[in-house]
């Protein structure tokens, strides 16, 4: 059985010249509170100009962009093409005031409807347990 989720934007990302932030939509507002105690956030964001179906099929891409690196399958890359078009970036804040979250940077879009938020807590996994290939 196949299910169907709803997602609803609560905000969209605004980028102009060197400038990144976030416009938080009204309605959820009242969910910024005690976000100015955190110096990073997740944000998941939707990958909009690129919900075509055939880019939802897409299950291998070269990673980055580069022929020369091997076919992957999309779940072991960064790729914008997915059959859900979810983008996660962790970003530094550097402002928060009138329902914006102003960041240092993020590789979304102007535009890009933000889908969630959450504080960036850090895991106390060592990072010698972290495995990489060796286009990374």
């Amino acid at each position: 059985m196949v299910a169907v989720y709803s997602i609803q934007p609560v905000g969209l990302i605004r980028k102009t010249g060197d400038t990144a932030s976030i416009e938080i939509f009204e309605a959820y507002r009242d969910a910024m509170l005690g976000l100015e105690g955190f110096s990073h956030i997740h944000v998941l964001f939707w990958f909009h100009e690129n919900d075509t179906p055939e880019m939802r099929q897409t299950l291998r891409v070269h990673p980055r962009k580069d022929p020369s690196n091997a076919l992957t399958g999309i779940f072991a890359t960064h790729s914008p093409r997915r059959p859900n078009l979810i983008g996660l970036t962790r970003c530094r804040i550097t402002g928060i005031a009138d329902g914006r979250i102003t960041i240092d940077a993020i590789d979304a879009r102007d535009g890009s409807p933000v889908i969630d938020i959450k504080c960036f807590i850090p895991d106390a996994a060592p990072l010698t347990d972290i495995r990489l290939p060796a286009w990374v």
